[in-house]
């Protein structure tokens, strides 16, 4: 066979392995009802500030484009995208997991295919691709709303690289070109032309390049082949900027600094955020006060819903905020610690690369210590594929805790099999016991 074809063989035997399943050796225990709690908290502050500027957005619309939307019309969607979201998080809460795990092959062709399909209908021009300043990336479905292709293939890289990475450290393979490295290049590179090249979504590609490197950092990379790939990435990520002329004029004004002005279209939307976090002051405007949202700041309830928050709750909302996503990342933390199972454990490290990037990357550009990306803050941004299918990871995760062990069961079972752990990381909290 050849070496491609082994590559490929490789990648498709993972469809087929068996899970170390821990249900023999673990018993079944009160889930970690905090994730619950956090999620629900920032999906309620996301649903009151629609219901604050949805009016504004509707307003906005209204004027420019002649549009008749209601002034509930956002609120309303945004109910509904909660509440499909509460389904997706029950649903990947009680499904078997090793159910989910078994069919991580598929759920990564279903996502190649959709983005294939939006592809193919973009170019084809068909009223199915929703499209806008040159980039398709939804699927209009009409009544139902919208669906982006992207967020299924990011779930689907997800489960599917867990279990090879798994897979392949389990068998101490984890640093060999042919057996690993090369096979998630392949599906790094496949992922990246349709999200990055076709899509031109540059916020989504580098979310979903967090959640393969986050895995393999916990499955033990070396710090050299780490390296190598940081900076392949690097080169590669200013390579897309190159080849688009939108990304280096936001570069250019991201170098520009505090030199922004309203007046600069480059420098427009930066430059209203910053206004409106500022207007906020300590305790903000209170809300349906924002003026940032009445038509000057670009995206109020997308991207740039953080600003807005910003002006309506002042700085210590936002303090209040961020401590929210930082307590729900450190109990995704705590669950992937106290995994026995190196599959479940990669699982869970990269949910936590896909929250910290999606928050991280839009505070930062919204503060101007990071270009725009046009990526949304999970939980709290309008629109519902997003919102949805990060509360699936998070209702899998929800279930995993149900299998986590206290710290000196942990111990023990590293102890037992060291070789095939070598590089995880130790326990964070060694004097906790996992509920």
């Amino acid at each position: 066979m050849s070496r491609g074809g082994q590559q490929v063989a490789s990648i498709m035997g993972t469809l087929s392995a068996p899970l170390s399943v821990l249900s023999g050796t673990v018993r079944r225990h009160r889930p970690d009802y905090m994730i619950i709690l956090y999620m629900g908290l920032l999906m309620l502050i996301g649903l009151v500030m629609i219901y604050a500027i949805g009016p504004q957005r509707a307003n906005v619309l209204n004027n420019s484009y002649g549009s008749n939307y209601s002034d509930t019309y956002f609120f309303v969607k945004q109910a509904v995208s909660l509440l499909l979201s509460l389904g997706a998080f029950a649903l990947m809460a009680v499904l078997p997991y090793t159910l989910i795990t078994k069919h991580g092959g598929k759920l990564l062709l279903i996502g190649f295919a959709s983005c294939a399909l939006l592809a193919i209908t973009g170019w084809a021009h068909l009223s199915i691709a929703q499209c806008s300043l040159g980039a398709c990336r939804w699927f209009d479905l009409g009544g139902l709303g919208s669906l982006q292709p992207a967020e299924i293939l990011k779930f689907g890289v997800l489960i599917f690289v867990a279990g090879f990475l798994g897979t392949k450290v389990a068998q101490r393979k984890v640093n060999d070109l042919h057996e690993t490295l090369i096979p998630l290049a392949v599906i790094t590179a496949l992922a990246m032309l349709f999200i990055v090249v076709i899509e031109k979504d540059m916020g989504t590609g580098i979310a979903l390049a967090s959640i393969i490197v986050t895995m393999l950092i916990v499955g033990g990379i070396s710090k050299k082949i780490g390296a190598i790939v940081v900076g392949a990435a690097v080169i590669v990520g200013i390579g897309f900027i190159i080849i688009a002329p939108h990304r280096i004029d936001r570069i250019t004004t991201f170098f520009q600094g505090d030199n922004t002005s309203t007046t600069d279209a480059a420098s427009y939307q930066i430059a209203h955020a910053k206004i409106a976090i500022g207007t906020g002051g300590w305790t903000g405007v209170g809300i349906g006060n924002s003026v940032q949202a009445t038509g000057y700041l670009p995206e109020a309830i997308n991207d740039s819903v953080f600003a807005i928050m910003g002006e309506t709750f002042g700085f210590l909302g936002l303090v209040a905020i961020l401590g929210l996503f930082v307590a729900l990342l450190m109990r995704l933390l705590k669950v992937m610690d106290h995994l026995i199972d190196i599959r479940l454990k990669l699982i869970a490290a990269g949910v936590f690369g896909w929250l910290g990037a999606h928050v991280i990357l839009n505070v930062a550009s919204m503060i101007g210590i990071f270009p725009l990306t046009g990526i949304t803050l999970p939980l709290l941004s309008f629109g519902g594929t997003s919102m949805i299918f990060i509360a699936a990871a998070l209702g899998l995760i929800f279930q995993l805790s149900r299998y986590t062990v206290h710290t000196s069961r942990l111990k023990e079972a590293t102890n037992e099999n060291s070789s095939s752990r070598r590089g995880i990381g130790r326990p964070r909290y060694a004097g906790r016991s996992s509920s």
